[in-house]
């Protein structure tokens, strides 16, 4: 019902973006950029390919300007007059694909992207618990029987192939083990996956990224959801990668939550705050203020639809929520 309602009101929004826009910063989020069929992530995330990339980039441009990691800090300091309303482009997961395709466009474009990764990663090293899931999930897609063992291992029996994709998508990062039992089963071998297909960009490819002027900032040590940690585990994956980005001079003063800020405590913030050399944090609620001035809400632009619809909907849930005076988030 809720979608439906904004997505009514969305299509009677006006296109002056420039003045219904609630904030004084846009603070798109992709995680990948490719025209193939990827595998590991094609039943996680709705990742654009170029053609729509390029479009929501130029759609973007038109109601705000992209900025670069110095301007945006001088931004939130009062020290940076733009002369539109301000656009910091991220990227999530540090995949290949934001070396290979997205960096070009960007460089012929004249825009700065960060790409928040996790350090577990880089040089293919492992791969994340909800790749793994896809991967799964596109062998069992593939063949006509279900191995009955699949059953026996998920502790769940269903004859419909999407009930058990989404059993498997609702494993969670505690539950890795049960992932790979079932890429034995199925005879997935991840380890000639990373060495094939190289999903993660490498520590060279980083290095190459920063001599380039793009940022290579923090997602966490291997993209745990925070709200299933205690404040100590969130501190510990938090202090950890940003150790290894100021050792190896990467952009350490920021952080993005993997998956979701939701649930996350006030006083996960009040410890990592006492960090000075933390900026700023980031969600991916959309366009939503936050008690904590310092963590800043992104909006997902990978959901399928291009970022003229995006933002509409996103504005127009923004003033429904203000109606009822809850489009801020109270952190406890």
């Amino acid at each position: 019902m809720k979608e439906r309602i904004i997505n009514l009101l969305a299509n009677f929004a006006g296109n002056d973006i420039k003045k219904s826009f609630p904030l004084p910063y846009c603070l798109p989020v992709y995680h990948c950029v490719s025209d193939e069929n990827l595998l590991h992530l094609n039943h996680i995330i709705k990742y654009k390919n170029v053609k729509q990339f390029e479009e929501d980039l130029d759609y973007l441009s038109t109601y705000f300007q992209f900025v670069n990691w110095g301007e945006f800090k001088d931004f939130i300091n009062g020290n940076f007059k733009p002369k539109k309303k301000i656009a910091l482009l991220t990227f999530d997961d540090g995949f290949r694909e934001f070396y290979d395709v997205v960096v070009p466009i960007l460089e012929r474009k004249g825009i700065y992207a960060v790409n928040f990764i996790n350090p577990a990663f880089i040089d293919n090293k492992d791969l994340m618990f909800r790749c793994k899931a896809s991967l799964i999930i596109n062998e069992i897609e593939k063949n006509k029987d279900i191995n009955p063992e699949i059953y026996h291992i998920l502790q769940f029996k269903s004859d419909s192939k999407a009930e058990i994709k989404q059993k498997i998508l609702k494993l969670n990062y505690y539950k890795t083990e049960i992932l790979d039992k079932l890429t034995e089963i199925l005879e997935i071998n991840i380890n000639e996956f990373l060495g094939e297909q190289k999903p993660y960009l490498s520590f060279d490819q980083l290095k190459s990224l920063t001599q380039k002027g793009f940022g290579i900032s923090s997602h966490s040590w291997d993209h745990p959801l925070y709200h299933e940690l205690s404040l100590s585990q969130k501190l510990e994956t938090t202090n950890k990668t940003f150790n290894y980005l100021k050792d190896n001079q990467f952009l350490y003063e920021s952080f993005a939550f993997p998956f979701t800020d939701f649930g996350v405590e006030k006083a996960f913030f009040d410890e990592l705050f006492k960090n000075n050399e933390m900026f700023c944090t980031f969600g991916s609620a959309g366009i939503k203020l936050d008690s904590i001035s310092k963590n800043l809400q992104r909006i997902p632009m990978e959901t399928g639809e291009n970022a003229d619809t995006i933002l509409k909907k996103e504005i127009t849930y923004y003033q429904l929520k203000g109606i009822f005076n809850k489009n801020k988030i109270i952190r406890k």
